[in-house]
């Protein structure tokens, strides 16, 4: 008998439920070398693992397969059940939408997967994340630096401007949501974190807590979310602001590669110190599409518009943002992001400021530019923990010289999600 010819009868033993016969011809062929057979015969052990129930050794035997071969679409959607039976939910949803973008799956495993994916919106009913790590940043106080003179009959009067400042920062993140099951398509979904930034120069130490809270409805191909939100900021170790409001949020499947969502955003701001000119009301709209190209290869497209609504109109504007990532998951078990985006600022009323040597009103346009790559590697999780460095480049360019900046950090972090 052939390698194939038993690896044939091994599938369909296991399809049977005659799982020991299974076991015993998959032990018994000889390992092939690494070629198509053997991933084969390794995918029928990953198969034959979860029949039995032990689906922690399916999982790692499905991700072994997947570290040399990242682009097998079936492998992924065996993956994702195995998640699915250990309530890994967030990791089984990931995985079956890279799996669906399989161009060879028969037309019964894609509407299993289509089932799937609305059990996982039903079941996924809590949530936690944990980050943490370090971050040194060479212009954490977004400074341009340089001296700024004016003319006089004198001659030029001049001072230096705030220089930039370089920092390193430790990070920290911990949140979580958790959904209360009202009914099969009704749940009343809560969520809140905290994040804090520590540098060693503290005047910059940041600390962001938020919370909301809200009905949420699902479907077969979406959700929708209508929340309360609030949340509150020190910085430097002083209190900076509180803010207050709602949000709606909704997410729909349109087929099975593209998926997208649209977020709609009031807050309402109070600030600590200088409120009768900072207070503001905040309209936010966002909306994201991802779409998945390969089994192991999607990209992302965001945009929106961010309204802040200043008791001063020097300090209200309007700033709308677009970006597209693009990310994949690669051999030997590593991940990649890289996300290029822009965003404007057009401020409503003009300032005080210094250009061509004398004092002038400006109204600010700022245009900025930020690239973000992300590398990650699941064969180093340690405790569920998975190593990320996170390089980020910032350009801002104005008519107001003063605001121009370049930053730039390098982050590393230890994430873990339950």
């Amino acid at each position: 008998m052939s390698a194939t010819e038993a690896l044939k009868i091994a599938a369909a033993m296991i399809d049977n439920k005659e799982l020991d016969v299974a076991e015993q011809i998959l032990t018994n062929i000889p390992s092939m070398g690494g070629g198509p057979l053997e991933i084969e015969r390794w995918f029928l052990l990953g198969r034959l693992s979860a029949a039995h129930g032990d689906y922690q050794k399916a999982i790692q035997i499905y991700r072994t397969i997947l570290d040399s071969q990242p682009s097998l679409a079936r492998v992924r959607f065996e993956l994702a059940i195995c998640y699915m039976e250990t309530d890994q939910w967030y990791r089984a949803d990931y995985q079956l939408r890279l799996a669906m973008a399989g161009k060879d799956l028969p037309e019964n495993v894609r509407q299993m997967m289509e089932y799937y994916r609305y059990v996982v919106r039903q079941n996924k009913n809590w949530n936690v994340w944990f980050n943490f790590g370090a971050a040194p940043d060479n212009n954490v106080n977004n400074a341009s630096g340089g001296q700024e003179c004016i003319i006089t009959i004198f001659g030029p009067l001049c001072r230096n401007l705030i220089e930039p400042e370089s920092a390193v920062g430790l990070n920290f993140q911990f949140g979580g949501d958790y959904e209360f099951k009202l009914s099969n398509q009704w749940r009343w979904k809560s969520e809140a974190g905290l994040y804090t930034n520590v540098y060693d120069l503290h005047d910059y130490d940041d600390l962001y807590l938020y919370a909301s809270t809200g009905p949420r409805f699902i479907w077969n191909r979406g959700d929708v979310w209508l929340a309360g939100v609030a949340s509150r900021r020190w910085y430097g170790w002083h209190e900076y602001n509180w803010s207050a409001g709602t949000r709606i949020s909704t997410n729909y499947d349109f087929t099975n590669k593209l998926t997208g969502g649209l977020s709609l955003q009031f807050l309402n701001n109070r600030y600590d110190y200088y409120g009768r000119y900072l207070n503001s009301a905040t309209y936010i709209s966002k909306f994201h599409f991802a779409y998945s190209i390969l089994p192991n290869l999607y990209t992302v497209f965001r945009g929106g518009v961010r309204r802040e609504d200043a008791a001063s109109p020097t300090y209200s504007y309007w700033m709308p943002d677009v970006s597209f990532g693009v990310g994949a998951e690669l051999s030997y078990g590593f991940n990649i992001y890289f996300e290029p985006s822009i965003y404007w600022q057009f401020y409503d009323a003009p300032q005080w400021s210094v250009k061509y040597g004398t004092f002038m009103q400006i109204t600010e346009h700022n245009f900025s530019q930020r690239y973000v790559l992300s590398v990650s590697n699941d064969n180093f999780e340690v405790m569920d923990f998975v190593p990320t460095i996170l390089f980020s480049y910032t350009r801002r360019d104005s008519n107001i010289w003063q605001r121009e900046y370049d930053r730039w950090a390098i982050e590393f972090t230890l994430s873990r999600r339950f």
